[in-house]
């Protein structure tokens, strides 16, 4: 032991420092591990998770919000600046002060315009990241959930998020704001993926659409090129029976921010990987464009453009082929990490693909291509990946089967709830999951759905686990609903509310030292009135928002 000791002491300085500084470093990580704690633990910067952390916050509850990326705002500052509104006078509480507040950055001072709700990515990430910076929210960039025992449970209690670097985030309550659910899933939450059949939850709605109309073909195209071999990105089907259902989910894509702006616009580049023969069903269907619709073809033909400030508009899907990337989502939900970012790449690479080949390819039409090289991706838009979004449009992926299952009854029938945390309003509205060679040798997409609804109430139960599966976690995002529904209470402005009233609950939660599920609703509901929430179809919504502005 003595001549252990000696040992020890009879180092020199120079050899001795880097192992005094090998164990302040193992004592500080440890340490730092010890001390990540917090009341509300946020899994996801979305544009709900920040609302979920910052309500949460202005509660009064420590909060920890981890984002796996270097960005807030999922898709609301990731290049879908149309904001899907439909009757905006249901948007209330801290989601409307968010885009009073984006407005105001242009001299809008109300929200009585569709107009009016829309802004550019790099405007919202601002207010987002001053929201969270006021309100003392620590936030957390470049933490990922640990792919395998991420989630550390004791029972039916989440007690600790663990990441990837090896990090534990403990909580008394946690919510899982990802658009991937998986938190969700590791806790072993029950969940869904892809489309009900019709016979599920007698939804009309659900399951195979043999006769989808909208973003459809407009004219008899072949499913075969001359050497009868399919096109590619065409499913061989056949098509399932009407109303089946299926574990497909609805298409992805990027938004992208493009300007006409010549002092701010990119110019179109051939990005690596570059296939033009991936758009051969495109060229065929351009080909007879004009003879068979009397038009030229321009690129609002194959995208939608959405205009608002400094010469930019938001960029979507339009039409029987555009940037949505068809049948290439499905296995996105539950895939590995690994394999999520092969899609996420390879979706980006479609859609840089598809923009270069209206640019640039001679079977294109010369009008569309003179109008696509009009625009450009937007320099001062995600300069950090060359002006390319950062958000892959994930519109559905996991789906939890949770205390109450949304479906297409309460979006058209049983519209009120009495555990009301916001409303929605928006179609039914699924992108296209498909494109298929019928059995006459045309190509048709499926999977659209667009219909319009009333306004409805979105039930607190929506967002919660059932309890014997476990008692601290809300889930705002990936919540509770059928495809039918999903379809419609997935938009943008619903996450953010449902997020606001997550983190009220957690804190109802804390303080009444009572699983999610036992909360006073009664408590929620008055506290999400307070910042001018509106919760009921029986409320003057718009008197009642016009006359509040929360304080941020």
């Amino acid at each position: 032991m003595l001549r252990g000791a000696a040992r020890v002491q009879s180092l020199s300085l120079p050899l001795l420092a880097p192992f005094l500084l090998f164990l302040f470093f193992a004592f500080t990580a440890t340490a730092s591990a010890a001390a990540a704690e917090a009341d509300l633990v946020v899994y996801g910067g979305t544009a709900s998770g920040v609302m979920t952390a910052y309500s949460a916050a202005k509660q009064g509850l420590r909060v920890i919000l981890l984002e796996p990326t270097r960005h807030l705002g999922g898709m609301v500052t990731g290049g879908l600046s149309a904001t899907d509104t439909a009757y905006f006078p249901i948007i209330g509480g801290y989601t409307r002060e968010f885009y009073r507040q984006a407005a105001a950055t242009y001299g809008v001072h109300d929200l009585d315009h569709p107009s009016d709700w829309l802004s550019e990515p790099k405007v919202g990430e601002a207010i987002f990241n001053r929201w969270l910076h006021d309100a003392g929210v620590k936030v957390k960039f470049g933490e990922r959930l640990r792919e395998r025992r991420g989630v550390e449970m004791h029972g039916t209690t989440l007690i600790a998020l663990v990441t990837e670097d090896g990090q534990r985030w403990k909580g008394k309550v946690f919510a899982d704001c990802s658009y991937e659910g998986d938190v969700m899933a590791q806790a072993h939450v029950g969940y869904v993926v892809g489309r009900e059949s019709a016979s599920t939850y007698g939804e009309d709605l659900a399951g195979v659409w043999p006769n989808t109309p909208k973003h459809q073909f407009l004219y008899e195209t072949s499913a075969y090129d001359d050497d009868h071999n399919l096109f590619p990105g065409v499913d061989p089907g056949p098509l399932g029976v009407a109303g089946s259902g299926d574990s497909k989910v609805q298409a992805y894509n990027f938004r992208l921010i493009l300007t006409d702006d010549p002092a701010n616009k990119m110019p179109w580049t051939k990005p690596v990987g570059y296939d033009a023969s991936q758009f051969a069903l495109l060229a065929r269907y351009l080909k007879e464009y004009k003879a068979k619709t009397g038009k030229d073809p321009t690129l609002k033909s194959v995208t939608n453009p959405v205009c608002f400030a400094h010469h930019k508009c938001d960029f979507n899907n339009n039409g029987a082929f555009s940037t949505d990337y068809i049948g290439r989502s499905w296995k996105y939900p539950d895939a590995s990490y690994a394999e999520r970012r092969s899609i996420w790449a390879d979706h980006l690479l479609y859609t840089e693909a598809f923009f270069y080949f209206l640019a640039t390819d001679p079977t294109v039409p010369q009008s569309l291509r003179d109008d696509t090289n009009r625009w450009g991706r937007a320099k001062d838009e995600f300069a950090d990946t060359d002006g390319w979004p950062r958000q892959l449009y994930i519109r559905e992926g996991r789906r939890m089967t949770g205390m109450y299952i949304m479906k297409q009854a309460d979006l058209q029938t049983d519209r009120t709830k009495p555990d009301s945390i916001a409303m929605g309003s928006y179609n039914s509205d699924s992108h296209n999951v498909q494109r298929v060679a019928m059995p006459d040798g045309s190509v048709r997409n499926e999977g659209d759905v667009q219909v319009p609804v009333q306004p409805y109430e979105i039930s607190f139960r929506a967002i919660l686990p059932r309890p014997e599966q476990t008692t601290n976690l809300l889930v705002p995002v990936c919540l509770s609903a059928s495809h039918v529904a999903y379809s419609s209470v997935r938009m943008e402005p619903q996450y953010m509310m449902i997020g606001e009233a997550a983190g009220i609950a957690a804190s109802v939660a804390i303080r009444g030292n009572t699983p999610v599920q036992d909360i006073s609703v009664e408590r929620l509901q008055a506290v999400l009135r307070q910042h001018g929430a509106i919760l009921h179809l029986g409320q003057q919504a718009h008197h009642a928002i016009s006359k509040q502005h929360p304080e941020p």
